[in-house]
């Protein structure tokens, strides 16, 4: 089996020194941006001191989720998902089986815990989600992907970060009816359901989205970022990724992989679409129900790992490149660039963390968009 290694310093991927009422992935508003400080600005080359190890957790892609004094983690072992919380200390409380998993294509959980009051939200490879109990990890309920909303599998298995608004729970099963739906966040009950274009998920951790006293739900599936009204479930705007061609996009796999969540600030929605259009900036109308698009940047064409918005730049690794890139979030011009391989990035305490695919943990400093 693979060990699933989780050495405390990673306590600020997923941390946040303030409490918000919602943990959820990237900390905050699902920004990447981290409120600690008093950081370590340079590192021990063998790096920061161990002070314990969890193994055998199985296989997971997932991010732990941390609280105040605990985190949560999942794993597929047997081919079956399990939901983990231990103490700060690495002591574990328990452990709880949700389901079957996902074994196939890059075996291994994908999905990061959202975990409100007494209940965590999790779902799996195979697009099912699970409510259960924060103290004990028992069931509250559960929706099954294919047999409650016909759900259509990416080539990769179904990779999403519950998203909540009030008493509701968004979740984006892909099928050619249920494509989008929000649920009673406590019974699990459909509230409302949307078409969308019958498209498949894309891989992406929703955003709920604030604007002037109006709230979105803003996902992408295979070829579009769609912007639903969370109270009706409308779709009042859709992006299209124009990349590949209808015909190429058939074959399951080409096209449909946008993993980054949305950035949104002051009216604009910045996203990346290494499998779409690249770097994108949208201005939304007054009331968010039409979008603009003021800039495309092919170049800034993240599949996954993560976008910043600092200042008025924003940050993420390139895919066909190689590069971390900063461009200038009102042009979309690039600022600066560094060939660091590709990876995952957040920032905190005034500086950028990002951990490449051959396994470097990087320290940057930045100032005005400059690395």
């Amino acid at each position: 089996m693979t060990k699933y290694f989780i050495p405390l310093f990673l306590f600020l991927l997923s941390c946040s020194s303030s409490q918000p009422e919602i943990y959820e992935w990237r900390g905050a508003d699902r920004s990447g941006i981290y409120p600690d400080t008093d950081l370590l600005t340079l590192w021990p080359e063998e790096g920061p001191k161990e002070l314990w190890t969890v193994e055998s957790l199985g296989r997971g892609y997932g991010s732990p989720q941390f609280t105040e004094d605990q985190f949560y983690i999942t794993g597929e072992v047997d081919s079956m998902a399990l939901l983990y919380c231990f103490n700060l200390d690495g002591t574990k409380l328990w452990q709880t089986t949700l389901g079957r998993e996902w074994v196939t294509s890059f075996p291994g959980s994908r999905s990061s815990p959202t975990i409100v009051d007494d209940l965590i939200y999790i779902g799996t490879g195979m697009g099912d989600l699970y409510c259960v109990n924060r103290a004990d990890g028992n069931l509250v309920w559960s929706k099954k992907f294919t047999e409650d909303f016909q759900g259509v599998y990416p080539l990769h298995g179904h990779s999403e970060a519950a998203v909540i608004s009030g008493d509701r729970v968004f979740w984006t099963p892909g099928g050619p009816e249920y494509n989008v739906v929000g649920l009673n966040r406590m019974t699990g009950e459909l509230v409302w359901s949307n078409p969308g274009f019958g498209e498949r998920s894309g891989y992406n951790p929703g955003k709920l989205v604030v604007h002037k006293g109006h709230e979105l739900f803003v996902t992408f599936t295979a070829a579009k970022l769609l912007g639903l009204d969370v109270e009706t479930g409308d779709l009042l705007w859709f992006h299209h990724q124009d990349v590949y061609t209808e015909e190429e996009r058939e074959k399951i796999g080409i096209g449909d992989s946008h993993a980054n969540s949305v950035i949104y600030r002051d009216g604009s929605i910045y996203y990346a679409a290494g499998d779409g259009n690249g770097g994108v900036r949208l201005d939304l109308s007054e009331d968010g129900s039409e979008i603009t698009q003021v800039w495309r940047n092919p170049g800034f064409d993240s599949f996954f790992g993560g976008v910043v918005l600092i200042g008025n730049h924003l940050y993420t690794s390139g895919t066909h490149s190689q590069y971390l890139y900063s461009i200038d979030a009102s042009t979309g011009i690039l600022n600066d660039s560094l060939k660091i391989g590709q990876g995952a990035l957040i920032a905190a305490d005034q500086m950028l963390y990002y951990y490449n695919q051959r396994g470097q943990m990087i320290l940057l400093s930045y100032i005005e968009g400059k690395m």
